[in-house]
């Protein structure tokens, strides 16, 4: 998983799902621009209206101690990934999305 790839992130304690695009993978954590689970489809709807947006995804970062597992978002059988799907209730790719709409995060040296 390198970064600019759509991931699922598992967390516990609590127990949480975040998707979104994988900015950092360290032995310290996981740095992401995303959104929880619960909230994709609303989100993704209202990014489709061109809506004022209630909720969006965030820059975040999440300690190692938290990650259960994480996913690359891919396509399982018939199932779409959540990439995909933003694409059909979008009509642009999350690639393009995001770059358009945030700011690259700065590379660490």
């Amino acid at each position: 998983m390198d970064p600019g790839s759509f991931v699922i992130v598992h967390l516990i304690s609590p127990k949480e799902q975040f998707w979104g695009q994988l900015r950092e993978l360290s032995a310290s954590g996981v740095t992401l621009r995303g959104i929880s689970l619960s909230s994709f489809e609303d989100w993704a709807r209202q990014v489709a209206r061109g809506q004022e947006k209630t909720m969006d995804v965030v820059l975040m970062f999440i300690p190692m101690h938290r990650v259960e597992r994480v996913f690359l978002d891919e396509d399982m059988g018939v199932l779409p990934s959540l990439t995909r799907q933003f694409l059909g209730i979008c009509g642009i790719h999350a690639h393009d999305y995001f770059e358009t709409t945030f700011t690259p995060a700065p590379r660490s040296h």
